[in-house]
């Protein structure tokens, strides 16, 4: 036979415009385009657009009657340089502050591993599935609460005259003179971390369930077969298996320890001068300085040293994170 007389099967081409071809449908490509453009306008204006007014951290940023901002930005506000910023160091509260803001995020950091993780396991031990279901939505419905509403159940516990705790002690014969509890530094030193932690735990045990639910079911009867107990199955199985989730989230939140929760440091406490050795963190201090004096360039200096403290923060633990466990960094 001759090499004329062999035919060669052709090979149909895909159509022009067909999923299967390379140039995709342009019907397809506008979807996706009008898909993805409402979170792309909103990045933009509520992400990208802020990041020019870092300039306002190292100039005396001033209006100017009758122009609009970017007038009043460049052409109006002079270069300080690193003004803003020593102005913001030498605070008589600078100190208290960011003493308050490390220590308290550490003790956050550190709970908020250690909680939520025993939860989770806790709660995927369970034998009764409605039993699990509600014991989870009762301790992630504090997540959805505002501290300003928070804030109200606190006062309605803690109020010197008509507080149910002073009620109840008045009650007892306990309570006499009445206690107050807005003046009481040392118990809002805990009872901050205590306020923390029962609204925040909620979200970070579902988030570490979640994963113990991805874990595979043979693994656990693998480890019953050869006669390990529930504490054996969670220390070689479980908790090794939630270490990579788990360094994600711990890395997410030494991002964070140079901010601090507004809501807790200034609503739940309903903003009493008598707690400020408490509550004066680097979120209170910017919000209390811009009431009494508004200077827009102390909050953009406080911002931006925040921002390039957390980008560091997040990059060093990272590398440690790496060390320790190559596989179970974030990047």
């Amino acid at each position: 036979m001759n090499k004329a007389e062999v035919q060669q099967p052709r090979v149909a081409k895909p159509k022009r415009g067909s999923r299967g071809g390379s140039t995709g449908s342009s019907f397809d490509n506008v979807e996706l385009f009008l898909l993805h453009l409402p979170t792309t306008i909103w990045y933009l204006i509520f992400c990208y657009a802020p990041i020019f007014g870092v300039i306002i951290a190292f100039k005396n940023y001033t209006v100017a009657p009758g122009r609009n901002f970017l007038y009043s930005l460049f052409v109006n506000s002079p270069y300080t340089g690193f003004a803003n910023f020593r102005f913001l160091f030498k605070s008589s509260f600078f100190n208290v502050m960011l003493r308050n803001t490390l220590v308290y995020n550490i003790i956050f950091i550190i709970l908020g591993v250690v909680i939520p993780v025993t939860l989770a396991i806790m709660i995927n031990q369970l034998y009764s599935k409605r039993l699990a279901k509600v014991c989870q939505t009762m301790m992630f419905l504090p997540h959805f609460l505002s501290w300003v509403v928070i804030g109200y159940f606190v006062y309605a516990f803690l109020a010197t005259d008509a507080g149910l705790f002073n009620r109840v002690f008045v009650s007892l014969g306990i309570g006499e003179p009445k206690h107050q509890w807005y003046g009481d530094v040392p118990f809002w030193r805990w009872f901050l971390v205590f306020l923390n932690q029962w609204k925040g735990m909620g979200y970070g045990m579902v988030v570490y369930l979640a994963s113990i639910s991805g874990i595979d079911a043979e693994l656990y009867e693998a480890a019953l077969i050869d006669g390990a107990s529930k504490w054996k199955q969670t220390k070689y199985i479980t908790i090794p298996l939630l270490r990579p989730i788990m360094s994600i989230m711990l890395i997410l939140a030494v991002g964070n320890i140079f901010r601090s929760d507004f809501g807790l440091f200034y609503q739940a406490t309903r903003n009493d001068g008598r707690l400020t050795d408490v509550t004066m963190t680097i979120d209170v201090y910017v919000f209390k300085a811009l009431l009494v004096n508004p200077n827009i360039n102390l909050s953009s200096s406080a911002s931006l040293l925040q921002s390039v403290c957390g980008c560091v923060m997040i990059v060093l633990s990272n590398l440690a994170v790496k060390r320790i466990d190559p596989e179970a960094g974030l990047f």
